[in-house]
């Protein structure tokens, strides 16, 4: 019997900036606590990403004594704070995928630092703690709610996957690439696609679809360029109906605390 156990556990507080790990996590209704709470918008309220503007890379996330620090990882002098908290009040309707939802604009001053750096008008909102995004209902059990994640609450990748991919590209690549809130150890290669229900710790989950992949995983995390890989070879091996699938997406059916070393105990399989 397999024995698998939580290694990694990340939040990316800004969507498509640089995430970072923790000890422990509390698990909110929209996923880990301050997970995908704030986006960048275009001035059509259009959400923004790495898929095409790749210098979000850069752009590092810190979370510390109520402030939240975005720092430009070549040159740290470049950074800006605000408090977890601000905001200007000011509803935004703000489009991501196929959802339009509320944001709130969290102050004048920081999007004009964003679009000082991406060379274009942009606002950083924040999800407003009443503001309800649903999963998509083809796939919820209970009415899941999302924060600004492409689609679901968690994801959740084995480091048996990455080794496996590592194993068949001629330069190895970092699970930053993939942008997962766990990672666990032990198992086969993509285990976690037979995940149905499972426990993280005390906390239950259900395994809802593999995750696609798209260009954002070619994207070095440390340098912002753009390469093919590891996108084109796990398109090799890793294609299922035309998608290129890599990780697995969760929805919580309960909330707490995760830790790392908790033992993750599968109760149904697919």
């Amino acid at each position: 019997m397999n024995k698998f156990s939580l290694s990694e556990i990340y939040v990316y507080p800004i969507k498509s900036l640089g995430g970072f790990s923790l000890n422990e996590a509390e698990l909110e209704e929209k996923g880990l606590k301050y997970d995908r709470r704030w986006m960048l918008v275009d001035e059509n309220g259009t959400f923004i990403t790495q898929r095409k503007h790749f210098e979000l890379a850069l752009l590092q996330v810190s979370i510390a004594d109520g402030k939240l620090t975005v720092t430009h990882k070549l040159t740290p002098a470049q950074y800006i704070s605000f408090g977890l908290d601000e905001d200007t009040g000011i509803a935004v309707p703000v489009t991501i995928w196929n959802d339009t939802v509320t944001g709130v604009e969290v102050n004048p001053e920081v999007s004009n630092w964003f679009s000082a750096y991406l060379k274009f008008k942009v606002k950083l909102v924040k999800m407003p703690l009443a503001e309800k995004r649903f999963v998509d209902r083809d796939y919820a059990t209970n009415d899941e709610i999302v924060s600004f994640a492409d689609g679901y609450p968690c994801l959740m990748i084995g480091q048996s996957a990455l080794n496996g991919l590592n194993e068949k590209l001629q330069e190895p690549v970092l699970m930053d690439r993939f942008r997962p809130n766990f990672v666990f150890t032990g198992g086969e290669p993509h285990e976690e696609d037979r995940f149905k229900t499972f426990y993280i710790g005390e906390i239950p989950f259900s395994a809802v679809k593999p995750c696609a992949r798209c260009v954002l995983i070619t994207i070095d995390q440390q340098t912002g360029e753009k390469g093919q890989e590891p996108l084109r070879t796990l398109a090799s091996y890793r294609t299922v109906n035309k998608k290129i699938m890599f990780g697995q997406n969760l929805l919580p059916q309960a909330l707490g605390t995760i830790r790392i070393g908790d033992e993750i105990k599968v109760v149904d399989w697919k």
